[in-house]
């Protein structure tokens, strides 16, 4: 009797022990699922670069001090720049077409392509380089037209300064240039125009359609000139996000939808080549707020691929579409280095080097 109740006080540990080691293996095992679903999640939506980074040294480097005279005259000399200020809009667009020319050194390369709206004429202002009958094509292009009464210099004078600055790092490679490279600046982005068929950049994108012309890739430049080493200075469309990207906004973004993966690690990585500027991706539905913000939109619609560069807007820089969005708060050297990497986004797409 003492023996079997001397076994039976026996098994009560090992029962126990058993046990814990089978929700153990359950936790460990849980574990194991949450960090692949993390690494998947972060994969999918960030494609992070695989292998060695190569060396930032390059012969292309932007002037922040062209991108800040840019900014300043877009903002502060032009503003405000809209659909209500028909007077500056001209005066802004003749002055993108002047500086596009004067890139190329060369009067008459850029052309203004006019459309009509509601009784008024716009224009997207236009510079090809590279062959005249090359394809398939790559545009670059910014919004020139600011919110309201508001200077606009993050949103979007520094997007114009980045296209205007990148005439100029390009004209020296015209003639090695394999396909035709089109630098391209628009109105009529913001409200009341915007996710309508009445934006410039909708009249550009069907354009190239009507005509037939294959297109292997638009870079929208949407806000490129704010950075903060601020901790929590950048926020997120969606909660959780903050486990796959930084919270300090001191990084620039290349943003894609899902059909446009290899395109968005193409520029990534050909940023992250020449700059020392942490470069960040994220490719997912358009259902995400933020993914489809400013003309690449078109472009999509339109059928052809596209992705944006962006400081992330009002996630990062509080005085999107307010009097405080002026030229101080813009941080051009960063800028430059934003430039320097769609720079050699577009060599590596355009020549065979």
């Amino acid at each position: 009797m003492a023996d079997r109740e001397q076994g039976k006080v026996e098994t009560k540990p090992k029962r126990r022990r058993t046990l814990l080691g089978f929700v153990c293996r359950v936790f460990l095992g849980l574990l194991v699922a949450v960090f692949l679903l993390w690494l998947g999640a972060k994969f999918y939506l960030g494609q992070p670069r695989l292998g060695p980074f190569r060396s930032v040294a390059s012969l292309i480097e932007a002037d922040s001090t062209r991108l800040e005279r840019d900014v300043r005259m877009l903002s502060e000399q032009f503003a405000p720049r809209n659909f209500g200020h028909l007077g500056n809009t001209k005066r802004t667009a003749d002055y993108i077409r002047i500086s596009l020319d004067k890139a190329v050194g060369a009067d008459c390369r850029a052309k203004d392509l006019w459309f009509d709206l509601s009784g008024d004429r716009y224009r997207n202002v236009s510079l090809l380089l590279g062959p005249n009958n090359g394809e398939p094509r790559i545009v670059v292009g910014a919004h020139y037209d600011s919110w309201y009464i508001y200077p606009g210099a993050d949103d979007n004078a520094s997007g114009v300064a980045g296209v205007l600055e990148l005439a100029r790092l390009l004209a020296p490679y015209e003639d090695k240039l394999t396909q035709p490279v089109e630098l391209v600046c628009f109105p009529l982005e913001e409200p009341p125009f915007y996710g309508t068929d009445e934006m410039g950049s909708w009249f550009h994108a069907d354009g190239l359609k009507q005509e037939g012309v294959r297109l292997e890739l638009m870079i929208c430049l949407e806000m490129i000139g704010y950075f903060s080493d601020d901790p929590g200075s950048q926020t997120f469309p969606v909660p959780g996000m903050e486990l796959f990207y930084p919270r300090v906004g001191n990084f620039i973004t290349v943003v894609g939808n899902t059909q446009n993966r290899s395109a968005v690690v193409q520029v990534k990585q050909s940023m992250k080549a020449v700059s020392a500027l942490p470069v960040y991706s994220i490719c997912a539905h358009e259902q995400l707020p933020g993914i489809d913000f400013s003309d690449h939109r078109n472009y999509w619609e339109a059928g052809y691929p596209a992705v944006m560069v962006t400081d992330t807007a009002f996630y990062r820089n509080k005085a999107y579409h307010t009097e405080n969005d002026t030229a101080d708060r813009l941080d051009f050297h960063r800028m430059a280095m934003v430039v320097d990497g769609v720079a050699k986004a577009i060599l590596d797409l355009a020549t065979d080097e």
